[in-house]
């Protein structure tokens, strides 16, 4: 297959490019300066956007407007240059997240019967802006038309691999250095996907061509921060791991000029069309999940 990638010199980007080389289908990365990109999708097999600025910052208005407007683009950019091409792709996989649904402790939250977020009781009104953000990303894949191309969300939960810079390479130095504790009373959901898992979705979206609209790329047990973090600590072998309060996470992520949401947020995310469609997810369970992440680290030179 020849495969386009918007977007894709990130994390997510490389770990898929990575594997489709090994398989040997021809892989293009896209750049937001690259101006070709109709030449580039034209013939191609499939597009996989990715493109957007990252979330890992203060939500400032400059901030802001950029996260918006920035996956908002792409998506327009990507729509047109499917309309723009004589061969256009079979099918159009967009990043979407699973931050899109509530925060929520009663019941998970699948593709059917999950809340969207933005109003609920006591949120922070920078919880709303990702929502906005989600919704708009969404919104803007639904009116680009591309009769030829089938389109699927993938709203996916955090992608967890051994990779340096990863969000499981952060954790896992907060392990080491003791800090890896229960944060904020530990009692929000962490929903996650092992990256071999997140791979074989992919393929498997690929493959299916009666699946469409949006999917929920996460593992089917998701778990309260305080086990996730004590089961983390356990792969490891660390003795401990200190806590933090509510509070404290707010005065580190404004130090660290991020939102506290990125941890705070209670994501009750479960996979309902993936399951429901036969797919088999070879790391269902965490701990399961973080020895053979911890593994493969010890392997890595960090």
């Amino acid at each position: 297959m020849r495969i386009v990638i918007p977007g894709g010199t990130g994390q997510v980007g490389t770990l898929l490019a990575r594997k489709f080389r090994a398989d040997g289908h021809e892989v293009v990365v896209l750049g937001r300066a690259q101006r070709d990109w109709p030449g580039e999708i034209d013939g191609s097999d499939v597009v996989i956007n990715l493109a957007g600025r990252s979330v890992n910052c203060r939500y400032t208005k400059k901030n802001r407007e950029e996260i918006l407007q920035s996956r908002v683009s792409s998506v327009r950019a990507v729509g047109q240059a499917i309309r723009n091409t004589k061969r256009p792709p079979a099918v159009w996989l967009q990043a979407s997240t699973a931050t899109i649904y509530a925060h929520r402790y009663d019941a998970p939250n699948d593709e059917a019967t999950g809340l969207i977020g933005g109003s609920e009781p006591g949120a922070p009104e920078t919880w709303r802006f990702s929502i906005d953000v989600a919704t708009a990303w969404e919104r803007a894949l639904d009116e680009e038309a591309t009769p030829g191309t089938r389109k699927v969300k993938l709203r996916s939960a955090i992608i967890l691999s051994p990779d340096t810079g990863g969000i499981f390479d952060i954790l896992l130095k907060l392990v080491r250095s003791g800090l890896g504790g229960t944060v904020g009373g530990g009692r929000q959901y962490v929903s996650w996907i092992h990256e071999l898992d997140f791979i074989r979705a992919v393929y498997w979206l690929l493959d299916r061509e009666h699946l469409d609209g949006a999917i929920n790329l996460a593992a089917p047990e998701p778990l309260p921060h305080k086990e996730f973090m004590t089961a983390l600590r356990q792969a490891w072998g660390a003795p401990f791991g200190l806590s933090g309060t509510k509070w404290m996470m707010e005065i580190a992520a404004f130090l660290h000029r991020t939102e506290s949401e990125l941890i705070l947020k209670s994501r009750r995310v479960v996979p309902g069309r993936l399951l429901a469609d036969g797919f088999y997810f070879q790391y269902p369970d965490w701990p399961d999940a973080a020895r053979e992440l911890c593994k493969r680290y010890r392997r890595w030179e960090h």
